[in-house]
């Protein structure tokens, strides 16, 4: 994450108009120190990966029961869960996962001038799912003679209690990039797409969202085959790559509406949201707002639950003890806030005593600073530098 510059570009105001008929929904980009930004990058994965284990140990709890167990101010700090103190859930594998994916679709580009994000991610996936212990039915290389940094992580390599409908859609993929053959709309989809915001923010999208809205849909279709399991993974990447770009919440939930009013069967996921949006405006006490908007475990009550607690969030940690604690997916909604305000407030806001004790903290760590740094590694048929080539391709094989 070296480099001399100390500030990122700004987009032009002009250009997207230039080209783009209409104009893409947008914020006012601003220009940031870049160490802001990798805060930002940082504070997305790790705050994802920090609410993800506060809500581990409470998922399939109800409300009541969190509160006789911790407390009448519910669960606060980390609590055992699948052996350990800190530990993450599929939800943060996954979006692991779908980090490594984005990256190695890049270097694949870079290598044989030609790649697809989906394709790639979808083989990320299949990866994590060999670390569930499971295989596809079909029969798709694994190249497990070069299997990536990521996969060689043992940690990885256990099972928190991942979704059915992410397992099925896995097992039953046929070729890479299809979408799934079903018509779920669980969470599993949305759970895991902020790394996308983030790579398109490096993609310099902020100048055009809806293409991290394009590919945060599509990621999510590979499992998920309901509109609104879909579409709610486009709404996520946008917001976080509207909150990397400095702009307000309240801005990216706009920019991201104006995205989402665009595609088929967007009305479900649209309701969801504004519904988000007037309770946080109620004054309604956040546990019966949050009751309102459901319990997590489909997608568009998890995007509005998570909605909900960073628009009302007096801070990181207010936010995620907020999502944690209610009758439902209390590691999803958790993650997803964890995102939001990890992108939005960067990785200073979240408090020592969650991130030291995290697991997997390092390699999490790594993999935001890979995913900020990649646009600028010199890599590829032209380069002259055949360590660095070398280095890469076998940390992020490009297939």
């Amino acid at each position: 994450m070296s480099g001399n510059e100390d500030e990122e570009p700004v987009a032009d105001a002009g250009a997207a108009e230039e080209f783009e008929t209409p104009a893409p929904p947008a914020w006012r980009s601003k220009r940031q120190q870049k160490r802001t930004v990798q805060g930002r990058f940082l504070g997305c994965l790790l705050g994802g990966a920090v609410g993800d284990a506060l809500g581990a140990p409470v998922e399939f709890m109800k409300r009541t029961e969190i509160l006789r167990r911790f407390g009448p101010k519910g669960i606060t700090q980390y609590a055992p869960a699948y052996g350990g103190i800190g530990t993450i859930t599929d939800d943060t594998q996954m979006t692991l996962f779908t980090a490594e994916g984005l990256i190695r679709g890049w270097v694949r580009g870079c290598f044989k001038g030609i790649t697809t994000y989906s394709g790639v991610t979808a083989h990320a996936y299949l990866r994590w799912l060999q670390t569930q212990g499971e295989r596809p039915t079909c029969d798709i290389d694994f190249g497990t003679d070069e299997p990536g940094w990521l996969f060689q992580q043992r940690q990885l390599h256990s099972r928190r209690a991942p979704g059915n409908t992410c397992l099925s859609a896995l097992r039953a993929m046929n070729s890479l990039g299809e979408p799934a053959r079903n018509d779920s709309k669980g969470c599993g989809g949305v759970m895991r797409v902020a790394p996308v915001g983030l790579f398109a923010w490096r993609m310099r999208q902020y100048e055009s969202p809806q293409d991290a809205f394009r590919l945060g849909t599509e990621l999510a279709a590979l499992t998920h085959g309901h509109p609104t399991g879909a579409l709610t993974g486009g709404v996520l990447a946008v917001l976080i790559l509207a909150l990397t770009d400095g702009a307000s919440l309240r801005e990216a939930l706009a920019a991201a509406k104006l995205l989402l009013r665009a595609e088929p069967g967007f009305e479900e996921t649209l309701r969801a949201i504004e519904m988000a949006e007037e309770l946080a405006d109620s004054g309604l006490p956040h546990e019966e707002a949050i009751a309102r908007l459901g319990q997590g475990w489909i997608a568009e009550e998890a995007l509005a639950i998570s909605i909900y607690c960073a628009l009302v969030a007096r801070n990181f940690k207010h936010g995620v003890i907020l999502a944690v604690n209610h009758d439902g997916d209390s590691d999803s909604t958790g993650a997803i806030v964890g995102n939001l305000l990890g992108a939005m407030h960067g990785v200073k806001a979240i408090p020592a005593e969650w991130l030291e004790p995290l697991e997997l903290r390092d390699v999490i760590t790594e993999l935001a600073e890979d995913l900020y740094a990649f646009k600028d590694w010199a890599i590829g048929e032209y380069s002259d530098n055949a360590e660095l080539n070398q280095r890469i391709w076998r940390k992020y094989p490009g297939f």
